[in-house]
């Protein structure tokens, strides 16, 4: 139904893991989607077609983009490719 969505699917030399403080924002959004219960997305969507991309993770990256004044879709593709706090979501 959805790609494989893994927190650690990111294969790079260092852990981002380190790089991201315990209290910052990135962290409490991931925290945040976290708990929500799985059918309110399961219930949204109809199925069929190619897999598509966990709506948990999209979630999470509009949010956080949304938080840093990030609106067009370009934009936070981009910040997808090259902020680390984008990428550890």
């Amino acid at each position: 139904m959805y790609k494989e969505y893994t927190m650690d699917q990111l294969s790079l030399p260092m852990d981002l893991q380190e790089d991201i403080p315990e209290n910052h924002l990135v962290r409490v959004i991931n925290d945040a989607v976290n708990r929500l219960d799985m059918n309110l997305f399961t219930k949204a969507y109809p199925g069929g077609g190619r897999d598509s991309y966990h709506p948990k993770m999209l979630m999470k990256v509009i949010i956080y983009a949304y938080t840093q004044r990030i609106y067009s879709s370009r934009q936070i593709a981009k910040a997808v490719r090259e902020n680390i706090m984008f990428m550890w979501l």
